[in-house]
C-alpha cells in the first residue's frame, strides 16, 4: 500500500510531529508498505526529489527528528518557509497526497487536529486515518468537547469559557487553584495552574497568546492516566506520575521528567470503568478509527480531562506504551491503525 506520512505543520507541537511522523513512516515501512514522509508546511521539492513516485521507493532515506522542549512561535515556524508563499500546505502536498492509497496523519497541534486539514482531504477524496473534521474539530475544541461530554454524562471537571475581550468582565464560580489553558491546542501549551489571583493575569496572557479563547477549569486533585482506543478496542490505562511539577510540555516529551506505569495499580473495576468511559467518550465526540482519552481519579471517581483525536507517537508518546503493554508491538500499532481506516472506508463505500 502506498502510504504519506503528514506531519509538521504549523502548530507550536510541530517538532513532536516530525518526531512522530519520522518513527511512523519507518514502522509502516517494515511492514512492507510503500512510504513518504511529508511535511505539510514545507512541502516537497520535486525539482530534487524527483517523479512523485520516487518518494514512495524503498531507497528514500527518512530524517530523523529530535524534540526539543523549545514550543514553537509562529514567526519561527514561518520563517522556515523561505519561498515567501502563504498558507498551511507547502509546495506539491496535494499532488504527492492524491499518489497515495491513504495518508498517515501525523499532525499534532491546533492546525493538524481541528478538522481544516481533514476537510480538504475530505473535499478531495483523499482517505486519510483518524476522525473526520466535524469530531476532529469537537475534541480540539475544550469549550466545545467539554460542553459535548456534559451533556452525555462523562464527568468532567466544571469550567468556564472565556474569549480574549471578555478578560476583565468574567466571575470564576468555583474557587483555587484553578488550571487556565488555551480552548485550542495541546500538549499542555499555555496551560497554567494558577493557586491564587494574582497570578491570573500573567496566566492568561500566556493563554491568550495561543488562541483568542481559554478554558478556565476547577482544578482537580487526582492521580493522571490516560488510555486509547484502537478500532473500538480499549488498551491498557498507563498512568502519569512525574517526578516534579505537574505533566507539561517539559515533562511530557523530555526523558527523566515523568513515569509511566502501565497497566497502572488501580481496581480492576476502575479500570474496566476508564475503558469503557474512553469509549464512550470517543462515540459522543464522534470520533473513530483511533484517539486517546485523558483522566483523573480520586476518592470521588473518574473525570475525563480531554480526548485527544491524533494521539503523539513518539517514544515518550502514550499510546504506543500503552498498546506494547498489551503484546501490540509499535508497527503492528501503526499497521492497524491504517487497516482499521482503510476497513472503515471500504464498508461506507459497500453501503
Amino acid at each position: 500500500m502506498k502510504i504519506v506520512v503528514l506531519a509538521g505543520g504549523r502548530s507550536t507541537e510541530r517538532n513532536v510531529s516530525l518526531s512522530s511522523g519520522a518513527k511512523v513512516a519507518n514502522a509502516l515501512r517494515s511492514k512492507g508498505h510503500e512510504v513518504a514522509l511529508v511535511d505539510l508546511f514545507l512541502g516537497v521539492d520535486l525539482a530534487h526529489a524527483g517523479a512523485v513516485e520516487s518518494l514512495f521507493t524503498k531507497e528514500q532515506s527518512m530524517p530523523k527528528y529530535q524534540i526539543s522542549d523549545e514550543i514553537l512561535t509562529d514567526e519561527a515556524i514561518n520563517a522556515l518557509r523561505t519561498d515567501g508563499t502563504r498558507g498551511l500546505f507547502g509546495k506539491n502536498v496535494m499532488p504527492v497526497l492524491a499518489h497515495a492509497d491513504i495518508v498517515y496523519m501525523g499532525l499534532h497541534g491546533e492546525d493538524g487536529e481541528n478538522g481544516k486539514v481533514q476537510a480538504v482531504l475530505d473535499l478531495s477524496e483523499i482517505k486519510y486515518t483518524g476522525s473526520g473534521p466535524l469530531a476532529s474539530g469537537v475534541a480540539m475544541d475544550k469549550k466545545v468537547s467539554k460542553e459535548v461530554m456534559k451533556y452525555n454524562g462523562i464527568p468532567t471537571a466544571d469550567f468556564i469559557a472565556v474569549r480574549e475581550d471578555q478578560r476583565h468582565s468574567f466571575t470564576i464560580p468555583f474557587g483555587y487553584p484553578i488550571v487556565v489553558k488555551p480552548s485550542n491546542g495541546g500538549s499542555s501549551v499555555g496551560t497554567h495552574i494558577v493557586h491564587a489571583a494574582d497570578e491570573l493575569t500573567a496566566a492568561l496572557d500566556d493563554a491568550f497568546r495561543f488562541d483568542n479563547e481559554v478554558v478556565i477549569e476547577e482544578f482537580i486533585k487526582a492521580r493522571e492516566f490516560s488510555l486509547g482506543v484502537v478500532n473500538g478496542q480499549a488498551m491498557p490505562a498507563i498512568e502519569i506520575k512525574v517526578k516534579d511539577g505537574w505533566y507539561d510540555f517539559k515533562h511530557k516529551f523530555q526523558p527523566g521528567h515523568t513515569d509511566f506505569i502501565t497497566p497502572p495499580d488501580i481496581p480492576d473495576d476502575v479500570h474496566r470503568e476508564m475503558q469503557q468511559l474512553a469509549i464512550k467518550t470517543m462515540n459522543v465526540l464522534g470520533m473513530e478509527n483511533y484517539g486517546r482519552i485523558d483522566f483523573f481519579w480520586n476518592d470521588d471517581g473518574l473525570y475525563v480531562i480531554e480526548a485527544n483525536s491524533l494521539p503523539g507517537m513518539t517514544p515518550l508518546s502514550l499510546l504506543p506504551q500503552e498498546a506494547e503493554a498489551a503484546g501490540i508491538h509499535y508497527a503492528d500499532l501503526c499497521n492497524s491503525i491504517v487497516m482499521g481506516k482503510w476497513d472503515i472506508y471500504q464498508n461506507r463505500k459497500q453501503k
